[in-house]
């Protein structure tokens, strides 16, 4: 039989090890949060920020979305006669499509510009002749979305994968990133532009507490056990 200074001990050793754990994972939300402030902190200043040139080949090694993401960049080029995809899209619109079109720089490289929301999915001839796109490059969404894979073979897309999208167009010297267009960049009667959603989701706090608060909560379970064991042992 385990006498009480033995079950007290072996207690206080597994509260030891609960509350050290809850600690850290409390302490990690910590710091998941001053990140994710920074992080939205230095979206912010890129959203805001004037717009600069569309990366280049010589910097595409460089863009990644902890660096470019949400970046305001201009683009000067020629929209190719390459029938766009159509990319499933949920907006403050409704459901509908993204127009993802390619548009051929002087620089010699091609980037997939994101026309804007349409609600049917219906052939969107884009302005003829050069023109200049502003707009927030966006990191290319591999894989798909809305629980599919894309469907390059028979033209569905759920997520705008940029390298598929390039492949199923037979594009060259294709830039790893799109450009979400602003609602200046669009034209009478074309796809509606400057929708894309910046939302992250902060939580963390709310976790931290929650850590902490359950180390607490073991501390006090442990104080309960020791009086209750300690009462025995006296009695």
């Amino acid at each position: 039989m385990t006498r009480p200074s033995a079950r007290v001990a072996i207690a206080g050793l597994i509260a030891a090890l609960l509350i050290a754990a809850l600690l850290a994972l409390g302490t990690w939300q910590v710091y998941r949060r001053a990140w994710k402030l920074d992080l939205i902190a230095a979206v912010d200043a890129r959203v805001h920020a004037a717009p600069v040139a569309a990366p280049g080949p010589p910097e595409w090694p460089t863009v990644d979305a902890a660096r470019a993401q949400y970046r305001r960049v201009t683009v000067t080029g020629r929209f190719l006669p390459v029938p766009p995809a159509f990319v499933q899209a949920a907006t403050e619109r409704g459901a509908g499509w993204w127009v993802l079109a390619p548009l051929a720089t002087p620089r010699g490289f091609t980037v997939l510009i994101n026309r804007g929301f349409v609600p049917g999915r219906v052939a969107q001839t884009p302005p003829p002749g050069s023109l200049s796109i502003t707009g927030l490059l966006r990191i290319s969404e591999p894989g798909g979305g809305f629980l599919r894979s894309n469907d390059p073979g028979h033209d569905r897309w759920f997520s705008r994968d940029v390298g598929a999208i390039a492949k199923a167009r037979h594009l060259h010297d294709v830039a790893p990133y799109f450009i979400d267009a602003d609602a200046a960049s669009g034209s009478p009667g074309g796809p509606v532009g400057g929708l894309t959603v910046i939302a992250f989701y902060n939580n963390h706090l709310v976790y931290a507490i929650t850590w902490y608060g359950l180390a607490m909560m073991v501390a006090g379970a442990f104080v309960i056990f020791v009086r209750k064991h300690g009462d025995s042992a006296e009695g």
